[in-house]
């Protein structure tokens, strides 16, 4: 899976098996001509809607579509912002516990506001877009997450539309997660 950065190539993306490598995404991220670097880290929580005392989650992927879907967001981020120098957007699969890093986004740019701007696009879009599900255990049981929504395509899903929670727009015909 994907730990280490790829060389001369300005996308790191990926499922990662294991700590993510955020330190490393974060300074691979530093380009001379970027101004800005906006790091995302989504971390395990202890509770999620309607249920305390979440422990730990396991994030399986349907790990075919991965790669593609999330070079699908980094080719949109890029149309959308083309000043992105360098881009990482790489998700943790198997066992985390609480506070443990689930998913890493990295975006350099010249200026700031495209960084954070992007960045934002970027993980709401993986939200939407990659098939990756969440299984909780809880104090009182385990379960699927309970932010079940349907997967979309990144060319079905309008810039304007990404919304600020990862809750992907009704879209006919999209596939379930």
């Amino acid at each position: 899976m994907a730990v280490a950065p790829p060389g001369a190539a300005n996308d790191w993306l990926g499922l990662v098996e294991g700590s993510l490598p955020v330190e490393d995404a974060a300074r691979w991220a530093v380009r001379p001509t970027c101004g800005a670097v906006v790091t995302f880290v989504g971390t395990v929580r202890d509770h999620s809607e309607g249920r305390d005392g979440v422990e730990s989650l396991f994030y399986e992927a349907y790990a075919e579509q991965v790669r593609p879907r999330l070079a699908a967001v980094a080719e949109a981020a890029r149309r959308r912002w083309p000043e992105i120098a360098r881009l990482a957007i790489l998700h943790r699969v198997g066992h985390l516990d609480v506070t443990d890093a689930a998913v890493v986004v990295a975006v350099s740019t010249p200026h700031r506001a495209s960084a954070f701007d992007a960045a934002r696009y970027c993980i709401d879009t993986v939200k939407a877009t990659v098939p990756i599900w969440k299984r909780e255990t809880w104090r009182d049981g385990e379960g699927w997450g309970t932010c079940e929504h349907d997967l979309v395509s990144v060319e079905d899903l309008a810039p304007q539309a990404v919304a600020h929670r990862g809750a992907p727009p009704d879209v006919p015909g999209a596939l379930r997660s």
